[in-house]
This record gives structure tokens, sequence and C-alpha cells, in this order.
């Protein structure tokens, strides 16, 4: 064998760019090789409902798989949509007539699928659950968007002109029918009367559900947030409580001191006060006093400020010696 530093130092370092790659490919698709082995299955469905890949599969609620595809396939009946989902647990038995449903995971509009289990015998591997065993579910925000695009398409005037005018037409009729027509009749003018009101509400709402469905993994966080809060102050609801038992405790205490000594603090405070009063009315006195004590202080600090002596001097003591003649 060659040693190492006679080998072509380029194929080497291209095989172990090569080894990287694949180590690294293995560790990103590292899911999918775990999954490699467990049954796969299909389910058709008229209209996917907002199910995507990576969506989970449930079975009476409990995890059990997760959507692999959600593809556009073609029938005898006319297109379709193909649902693929794998099975993690392999001890799950699905039946040759189980059915499956998309239902709503979240108020924000996620979505899961629902298998219900049915039937004797095993669902073959690859095997396609028909249209008649799958249903979607209804959505409550593209019903209310498509309530708003439909609203902005009707006539409300007209449609008032017309209930008016089959009022007056069966204006001859007995009383239960033309009293239903008139009743008609107004509900339409009362719509006609509201539509604007009616359309901005309507317009409203489909940007509330617009904003709901784009922040729905920040609401997701938030009511995780709020539920880990509930669980810690239920972890801690004896602590709570006795923080508020002592609280009241101390509250109560407090209460009983200032009634046991009302007697003496109620002359201390009057006092107090009479102090307080005092001060009040010679306010002006006390700032000329302290305005005329600071020289004082300031020069009498200079006397002590050198230690264990006093250092000061006396002007004026003696007379300065004027001569009285000249030389």
């Amino acid at each position: 064998m060659k040693p190492f530093r006679e080998r072509n130092l380029v194929a080497v370092g291209a095989v172990g760019l090569v080894l990287l790659t694949g180590v690294l490919l293995t560790a990103f698709r590292l899911d999918d090789l775990s999954a490699i082995g467990d049954p796969a299955y299909a389910a058709a469905f008229r209209d996917a409902s907002g199910l995507t890949e990576g969506n989970e599969v449930r079975v009476a609620g409990v995890r059990v798989g997760e959507v692999t595809e959600v593809d556009l396939a073609r029938g005898d009946a006319g297109p379709y949509v193909r649902v693929r989902f794998r099975i993690d647990d392999g001890d799950l038995r699905l039946g040759r007539e189980t059915g499956a449903t998309i239902r709503i995971k979240t108020v924000l509009g996620q979505k899961y699928l629902a298998l219900a289990p049915a039937g004797p015998g095993r669902l073959a591997e690859d095997a396609e659950i028909p249209l008649d065993r799958t249903a979607s579910p209804f959505d409550v925000m593209q019903a209310v968007t498509g309530l708003a695009g439909t609203l902005d398409e009707i006539d409300t005037a007209q449609l008032a002109t017309a209930f008016r005018t089959l009022a007056e037409t069966f204006a001859d009729t007995p009383g239960s029918v033309r009293s239903s027509l008139d009743g008609l009749s107004r509900l339409s003018r009362t719509v006609a009367s509201r539509d604007a009101e009616l359309r901005q509400l309507l317009e409203r709402a489909r940007g509330v559900t617009d904003v709901l469905a784009d922040r729905d993994e920040e609401f997701r966080a938030l009511v995780a947030d709020g539920t880990a809060l509930l669980d810690e102050v239920h972890r801690r609801r004896d602590a709570i409580h006795e923080l508020l038992v002592g609280t009241r405790d101390l509250a109560a205490q407090l209460s009983g001191l200032v009634a046991d000594n009302r007697a003496t603090l109620e002359p201390t405070l009057r006092q107090l006060r009479g102090v307080v009063a005092t001060l009040q009315r010679n306010r002006d006195d006390l700032e000329r006093t302290l305005q005329t004590m600071g020289p004082f202080l300031d020069a009498f600090t200079n006397v002590l400020g050198n230690g264990r002596w006093f250092d000061s001097y006396l002007r004026g003591l003696l007379q300065p010696y004027v001569p009285t003649g000249g030389r």
C-alpha cells in the first residue's frame, strides 16, 4: 500500500468532499431515513381544505403519522386531491373499510388528517381510501370571505324593488301570504338601508381572519405561554395562598395596633400638626436666619479647620505708631 503522502492529493480531496457531502445530506434527511419502512397509504378527497405536507395524522385524537404529499390527481369522475401519508405506529391496524376526514386542529384553521379504522383484514400498503369514505371540513374563514365577495355582487336596491313588486302583485292573496310577503319586503328594505354597514362589517371580518391566519404561529405561541403561566401558578398555588393569608393577618394586626394605641397616637399627631403649623407661619423668618447664618458658619469653619487649635486674628487691637517729629 502506498504511503498517504505519495497518493494523489486531488483524488483524496475529491473523495473526502463526496463523503462529507453524503454525511451532511444524511444528517439533514435523517427523518426521511427513519421513516423508511413505515407503511404508506393515500386518501382521495374532493377538496384539500388547507391540508399540507407535514400535517399530523391522528387516530382517536392521538398522533400516529404524518402527511407526506398533497397533489392533484385525475380519475374517471374527474380531478380530485390525493393525500399521501405514512403511519409511524407499526402496531396500528387499519381495516379495509378505513375512512379518512380532514379536521380542524386550531381555531385559526390548521388541519390534520383523521383516520377511522374499520372493516376486517388490513388495508394494503400504498392503497388509496376512495372518495366515498373521505370527507372535508366546513371552513369558516372561507365562508366569511366568500360571503363578503357574494355580498359585493348583490344589487340590494334591485333586490328591494323585486320584493316590493312581489308584495304588490300578491296584494289580493290571503292575509297569511300577504303578511309574509310584506315581511320580506320590509326585510329587503332594511338590508338595503344597511348595505354599507354590512359590507364594512364583512370586510373587517375578512381582514381579521386574514390577520389571524398570517399570525397562526404567534397565536399558538401565545396560547402555549399562557398555558405555561397557568401551570406555574397552579404549582405555586400553596405559596400564593400562604402569601395572601399572611397579608390578611398583617393587615389585621396593624388595624389592632392602631386601635390599641389610638389614645396615645392622637395627641402626638395633634402636637405634630401644631409644630408643623408653627414652622409654616415662621417660614420667612427661618429663611432669613439661614441666610444670615451662612457667612458666620463659613468664618467659624475657617477658624477650626486647621486642627486642634484656633486660627484667627484680631484686627485694630493696637494703633499704629506715628512719629511726631522729624529726624
